[in-house]
């Protein structure tokens, strides 16, 4: 959390990007940390543009690049009215991915949209936050575009998901932080399944074996939250133990939440991949931000 760290958002003009900017203001608001919004625009001789474009078509992309950043701007004062925004605006030439990842070795975290739009489908967006979310060393958060509601008048919890993993023990640490921001109650849900089991889930409790573990799981669930929630008394804490696959029951959950929180990387992964298979799934299903934290 410290203060000199920037959160980062990136904008294309997308309403996805503008709801990233707009959580990102608000983000930086309750830190009390600086706001780096940035955009690209395309220059001769960068990597897909076109020989032969003529001189306005750069002029015209520099003009935009500054309109887009000027109603970000807009938007990042707008969402935290009488509070003094240290606001940093920045139009940058390199691809959308290489930029974020260039600014994330030192922010505090990174916002980005999470849809495919855009005149030019420059930014921020779909494979692109896929990119920076597996390869960058801060904390990512995505952004949806939410038709019927503002994505930072959400509600609800803080939800977090909790495998026993040393993977997901930042994860559980930044949704302490998270919780504690907001003043908002904390869901810690532990699935102990990666995998459909032959067993009911009414019957869990009934089958012999099947009780004894879910009291480890539980167990083992409280061990994971013990020392934060020490360090955060003020955080109610609700936990889950479930039997059932961690995409299902964290989608699930994320219905009524007003922010997810999830390791990069959980148990089941193969060590060379940098973003497993949970975090990948719930980036392009759930409704409420999601923040990956590696």
């Amino acid at each position: 959390m410290a203060p000199h760290r920037a959160i980062v958002v990136g904008t294309d003009g997308s309403p996805s990007s503008l709801q990233a900017v707009a959580w990102a203001a608000q983000e930086a608001a309750l830190r009390n940390c600086a706001l780096s919004i940035v955009t690209t625009t395309f220059v001769a001789g960068a990597y897909g543009v076109p020989i032969g474009m003529p001189e306005s078509f750069f002029d015209d992309e520099e003009r935009n690049g500054k309109n887009r950043l000027a109603v970000a701007a807009e938007i990042a004062g707008r969402t935290v009215p009488g509070q003094s925004l240290d606001l940093h605006t920045t139009l940058c030439t390199g691809t959308p991915a290489g930029e974020l990842l260039e600014r994330a070795q030192s922010a505090a975290m990174v916002v980005v949209g999470s849809n495919r739009q855009g005149i030019i489908e420059r930014g921020f967006l779909g494979s692109v936050s896929a990119a920076v979310a597996t390869h960058a060393p801060c904390p990512v958060a995505i952004i949806h575009d939410l038709p019927d509601s503002e994505v930072t008048r959400l509600e609800g919890p803080v939800v977090v998901g909790v495998d026993g993993s040393a993977h997901s023990e930042p994860a559980v640490s930044m949704a302490f932080v998270e919780a504690g921001l907001r003043q908002c109650e904390l869901v810690a849900v532990h699935a102990w399944s990666d995998v459909d089991l032959p067993v009911p889930h009414g019957e869990v409790d009934g089958v012999s074996g099947w009780k004894q573990i879910v009291t480890q799981e539980t167990a083992l669930l409280s061990e994971s939250l013990a020392g934060r929630a020490e360090d955060f008394p003020d955080v109610k804490v609700r936990t889950m133990v479930v039997m059932d696959r961690p995409v299902r029951n964290l989608r699930e959950q994320a219905d009524n939440a007003r922010l997810l929180v999830v390791g990069s990387r959980g148990r089941g992964g193969f060590t060379s991949m940098l973003l497993g298979s949970t975090s990948r799934a719930l980036m392009h299903s759930v409704r409420c931000p999601l923040l990956v934290v590696r």
